[in-house]
């Protein structure tokens, strides 16, 4: 199908799909102008929800935590326990919080869902496989002892710079947990727990047995065993640290909290952290009047999902991200009422630009000026650049159809962040530069192996096209040129490019052929051939394409089948058209999937999760992916294909 002959009542089909979805789109704007749209991840969120406020001893709330039951109820797996997204293989962790969560709900044990889930975790070994962050639940619940949690000395706050571990040294997702997490670890309370609710059931053996974790796949058995000595060495001596360095510590620790306690937003303003900041409050007793105390609880409410049969606990909330992609859509469409209301949607963002608030990246970037956009409502000590590129090209391509230079100052000075952001190896990671001490991952406390934020191809993929997109500068066609370079070097040896927050290598490589085409690349080129050639040949059979959170493990050999989903078809219909393949038949037939997928309400159903918070670990759920995401594709499709509008008017 070529576009000489794409038959009239096609081209209609992708007109008409593309009013459909853009109407839906601008429906779900909010009055202030955003987007904001549900992010889920699997059942330990919630759970943990519920286990917080039995650990405060909060008055109950029948009505919210059955809500909340439903909602874990239904997310159960067929094999007993729960995974890390949606159909995923039994995870250890999950299902763990969840029976406790439903135990402490009122669920009795002799639920047949609660036995399946019990059986299930008997049956690979008990709760004793739980990972660090469950072990310190429990610790914290009194269900193990402390020896079974590997040891944080809050003393960590006084460490120099030069320390090899320093909190400068691991992410800002690790540091906001960690540090409130010390005082608990320097403390260790008791939760109040007013129904004295145990799952002592869950583990073969007394729980109280339980000792240090064991080293987990990703961590090299050398390191391991020398962190696992230092962290012998320090439960050993712990009660002799002089209680004067411990007060100092602790009071660091709260300075830090306080500082980016960041309102109801919440320090960091994702769900442990947040927590952990509750918990620390009240383990050193503050009130729950307290000033510090009170808005840190009130943050994590505004993360609570309520409908009417069920509920659940957001780990954060995606506004930036959502009405900057959403904007994306909108534009793409080039239909004046939707170019109208992504203008509204960036004049909303422009204000949200961090101008002033030097965040936690001035460790290794003092001399840049902020400029950055946040993920959330408001997170102003942690930017980051993978919003900060989306946002400035949206507002870019706005100016450019618009004529004027309304957004110019934002954009120049979002563009100076991003460049100042770049790493030595000429990516970026999310947060923050050089963010690369990869040996970290290896202490036990790091059995996720998430410590970190090094450079990844998706987020540099996005930074060379918004260089890419913008009116050049000589600093700008220098960091566009390492990037550029960087993206070349990880290109895989099958053709595509990893993804680290998106599922996964159809995400890294749609990222990475907009990046390379806007830069310059012709199609015909082999990175882009070669890309474009590995998403032809994982194409599904339906037209669509899918891949899950099981192409993040160690032992990775190449892409496996998996479903299609509407958000991950686009993507690749994106990056297959960046390459030249608009006229492909494969390109026509993933319109057509997308087409014939397409709701009643203009939308797409996708159950499936296709983002990533930690490999391995964490994954997540855009609601707002099957909505605008489609679209887009859906839109550039048309306009190349149908109408015949070259070039791309973007660098995604």
């Amino acid at each position: 199908m070529t576009r000489q002959s794409l038959p009239g009542e096609f081209a209609q089909r992708v007109e008409t799909g593309v009013e459909r979805a853009r109407d839906a789109l601008l429906a779900l704007q909010h009055a202030d102008g955003y987007w904001l749209f549900e992010l889920e991840a699997d059942a330990t969120i919630p759970a943990e929800y519920v286990l917080l406020r039995h650990y405060l001893g909060e008055a109950p709330d029948a009505a919210l935590e059955a809500k909340i039951a439903v909602y874990l109820r239904r997310i159960q797996g067929n094999h007993g326990g729960w995974p890390l997204f949606h159909d995923g293989a039994f995870d250890m962790s999950a299902s763990v919080k969840a029976y406790f969560a439903l135990k402490m709900i009122g669920d009795p044990v002799d639920a047949p869902h609660m036995v399946r889930a019990r059986e299930a975790i008997l049956a690979r070994g008990g709760a004793a496989g739980s990972n660090v962050f469950t072990r310190i639940l429990l610790g914290l619940y009194g269900v193990v002892d402390w020896r079974a949690v590997p040891m944080m000395p809050v003393e960590i706050m006084l460490l120099p710079t030069w320390f090899p571990f320093h909190l400068s040294k691991i992410s800002y997702w690790a540091r906001t947990v960690i540090v409130p997490l010390l005082v608990l670890q320097a403390k260790r309370p008791r939760a109040r727990n007013p129904k004295g609710v145990t799952i002592d059931e869950l583990f073969i053996g007394s729980p109280r047995e339980v000792g240090p974790p064991s080293r987990a796949a990703h961590q090299s058995r050398l390191w391991f065993t020398f962190f696992a000595g230092v962290d012998a060495l320090l439960r050993a001596t712990d009660k002799w640290f002089p209680k004067r360095l411990r007060q100092r510590a602790i009071d660091a620790a709260v300075r830090f909290v306080d500082e980016r306690l960041n309102g109801e937003d919440g320090l960091g303003a994702i769900f442990p952290a947040m927590a952990n900041a509750v918990m620390m409050y009240d383990v050193l007793g503050y009130a729950e009047n307290h000033p510090r105390r009170a808005i840190a609880r009130r943050s994590l409410d505004k993360l609570l999902v309520v409908h009417e049969q069920e509920a659940y606990c957001q780990p954060c909330l995606s506004p930036i991200w959502d009405t900057a992609l959403s904007a994306q859509a909108l534009l793409e469409t080039g239909d004046a009422r939707a170019i109208e209301q992504a203008e509204r949607g960036l004049s909303w963002l422009a204000p949200l630009q961090i101008l002033e608030t030097r965040g936690d990246w001035i460790s290794r970037r003092p001399h840049v000026r902020p400029g950055g956009w946040a993920f959330q409502f408001a997170n102003p000590h942690y930017p980051d650049v993978d919003d900060t590129a989306v946002v400035a090209m949206a507002m870019d391509r706005v100016a450019r159809l618009r004529g004027d230079d309304r957004f110019r100052e934002a954009i120049d000075r979002g563009c100076e962040w991003v460049i100042g952001m770049q790493s030595g190896n000429g990516g970026w990671g999310a947060f923050e530069p050089e963010n690369t001490h990869l040996y970290l991952n290896n202490i036990p406390f790091s059995d996720h192996g998430a410590l970190l934020d090094p450079p990844t191809a998706d987020v540099s993929a996005r930074c060379l096209s918004m260089l890419a997109q913008l009116p050049l500068s000589p600093e700008r066609e220098v960091a566009a040129a390492r990037a550029r370079q960087y993206l070349l070097d990880e290109q895989e040896a099958d053709g595509s490019w990893y993804g680290r927050w998106g599922m996964n290598y159809i995400y890294g490589t749609w990222s990475a052929l907009c990046g390379l085409r806007a830069a310059g690349l012709a199609p015909g080129s082999a990175p882009l051939q070669r890309g474009a050639q590995w998403l032809l040949a994982i194409q599904n059979d339906d037209g669509g394409w899918g891949e899950d959170g099981e192409s993040y493990k160690l032992d990775y050999h190449g892409y496996e089948r998996a479903p299609s989903t509407a958000s991950q078809t686009a993507w690749a219909l994106l990056g297959l058209m960046a390459a030249g393949y608009v006229d492909d038949p494969a390109v026509a037939s993933g319109i057509a999937y997308l087409l014939e997928t397409q709701g009643g309400d203009g939308l797409w159903e996708e159950a499936l999760f296709t983002a990533t918070g930690f490999p391995r670990v964490f994954y997540l759920r855009y609601h707002g992916y099957r909505k605008f995401f489609p679209l887009w594709a859906l839109a550039r499709y048309r306009n190349l294909a149908v109408r015949n509008l070259c070039p791309v008017p973007g660098g995604m």
